[in-house]
Order: C-alpha cells, then structure tokens, then sequence
C-alpha cells in the first residue's frame, strides 16, 4: 500500500486571529507562522500540507472527509470545539487516519471546562504547551506513527 505523502493541517475556531488574541497566552506568533512551521516540519520527512482553518464546524468537518482520499495523517488544534465537538471527534474516527491534536497553551493548566478533549481518545499523538513550536512536535510524532502503519 502507499502511504500519501500530505498531511491535513487543521486549525479551529479563533486561531485565525494567533498573534492578537491573548497573547499572553498564545504569544505572537500567528497561523501563518503555524502554517510555516507545520510545513517546514513536514517537507523534513518528505510530506507536503495542506492547510485549513475555520471558524465553522461543517468546514472542519469536511476537510477531515476529504483527507480520507489523499493525506496519510491529521495534524488538529480544533480549538474551543477540542471541549464540545461530538461530531468533529465522530469524523476524526470515521475517517481512520492517524491523528495528532495540538494545543498551544497547556490546557490542563487552564480553565476546568479546557481539562477535556473530545479528540483525545481519537488522537495518536498529544502536544500540548509547547507554543507554536508544537506544531512541528506533533508532525515529527505523527510521521512515525505513519511510518509504523506503512510497516504493519
């Protein structure tokens, strides 16, 4: 079997204004640094990204569908939805793609309501509180992961 060599690259709700929300929270650094740094990692191991973000669910929801036909791996920040998306974790597992979800703050340092994903239990890799940075972390993690599977 070949494994494509892309990856989805999503962004949820609110990470489109990075660099001026919060950011003492976030920090400066913005989605298109996110893009880049996702990207840069990715093309270190031979895969391209694709790169989405939305602040609607639906679209979050058919990019996952669509990665079905042609990337080998999900890299997810989904957000706010990460604590009230049912559906965005159903199409995460419907697609059976191997799945890493990122969160540039650490969570579990923060509001109670923020110490659950829904994504966790879909999710092969976990990067959370690393900035920015993280976002190479997790491609650096998935694409073992996806390495794995091409053996098995």
């Amino acid at each position: 079997m070949t494994v494509p060599r892309r990856l989805l690259l999503l962004n949820g709700p609110n990470l489109n204004l990075l660099g001026v929300r919060e950011p003492d929270i976030y920090g400066t650094d913005t989605l298109d640094d996110v893009v880049r740094t996702a990207t840069d990692a990715a093309s270190r191991h031979g895969f391209e990204v694709r790169a989405v973000q939305s602040n609607h669910e639906g679209v979050l929801i058919d990019a996952i569908h669509d990665a079905r036909t042609d990337c080998a791996g999900i890299v997810i920040n989904p957000g706010g939805l990460t604590h009230t998306s049912v559906v965005l974790r159903d199409a995460l597992s419907g697609v059976a793609l191997p799945v890493a979800e990122v969160h540039i703050s650490d969570v579990s340092q923060r509001e109670d309501f923020r110490h659950f994903s829904y994504v966790a239990d879909v999710a092969a890799v976990h990067v959370v509180g690393e900035g920015v940075a993280g976002y190479a972390t997790a491609v650096d993690l998935l694409v073992d992961v996806i390495a794995g599977r091409a053996e098995g």
